[in-house]
């Protein structure tokens, strides 16, 4: 059995703490019997739910699905982040003039739990007869990708310019009778590294900025908007 980060099985948490106030509480138990006695409950709890959990999806090309896992593994990792910087988050951003702030953050930690399921959705439409990328979704892809171009400014287009000549090179790929799955899944991971890289940005901001100055809230505002294009960038590539 696998073991498990019981922070993403809620139940495995629960019954931790259960037996934590009830040893506690009721039975009378040292804290320091306690508390490693509730922690081993939670991980257990957490492995027992994750071999329960369906199996992630496998493509049957062994090269790309290797590729495939390890972005899927990448983009997980970049979740447990994510989890930490919301717990902090929570934790700095207390007064009533902060809550806006505060949901800056938690917007950025929310959509960035939604992409492991986005990368496995991309990899059902990758699985079945082992078939490459089709022209026609490239395309339509590179469509998005120009309109955004188009309509935005800054940062942002900067983003979707390099979406869109990855693209144009996927398109050639697959045109040359070349499987683009492998270029379409190094898109995906320089965009969690990205993503990553700004989740960094706001954790230092957090730490280190004077959370009650408009300009450090700008800034975090800045940083959410940068990472809300990646994640823009991301839906375009899997839909």
């Amino acid at each position: 059995m696998k073991l498990a980060n019981p922070l993403q099985y809620p139940l495995a948490v629960l019954a931790g703490g259960v037996f934590l106030v009830g040893g506690v509480r009721l039975g009378g138990l040292p804290s320091v019997v306690a508390i490693p006695g509730a922690v081993a409950i939670a991980t257990a709890g957490a492995a027992v739910l994750k071999s329960r959990a369906p199996d992630t999806v496998e493509l049957a090309n062994k090269v790309i699905n290797r590729e495939f896992q390890q972005v899927r593994q990448q983009a997980v990792a970049l979740g447990t982040r994510a989890d930490e910087l919301n717990a902090e988050a929570t934790k700095l951003l207390t007064a009533s003039e902060q809550i806006e702030l505060l949901g800056v953050v938690q917007y950025a930690c929310d959509r960035t739990q939604e992409l492991p399921q986005k990368i496995d959705q991309l990899a059902l439409r990758m699985a079945g007869n082992d078939a490459l990328l089709s022209v026609n979704d490239l395309e339509s892809q590179l469509k998005q990708a120009e309109i955004k171009v188009r309509n935005s400014k800054g940062v942002a287009q900067e983003q979707w310019g390099k979406l869109a000549n990855s693209l144009k090179r996927n398109i050639a790929l697959a045109k040359q009778g070349e499987d683009a799955r492998q270029a379409q899944l190094a898109n995906l991971s320089t965009l969690i590294a990205e993503s990553g890289g700004v989740l960094q940005q706001l954790q230092n901001k957090l730490r280190t900025a004077d959370l009650t100055s408009e300009i450090a809230a700008d800034e975090l505002r800045e940083l959410s908007d940068e990472f809300k294009g990646f994640q823009e960038n991301v839906d375009v590539l899997i839909a």
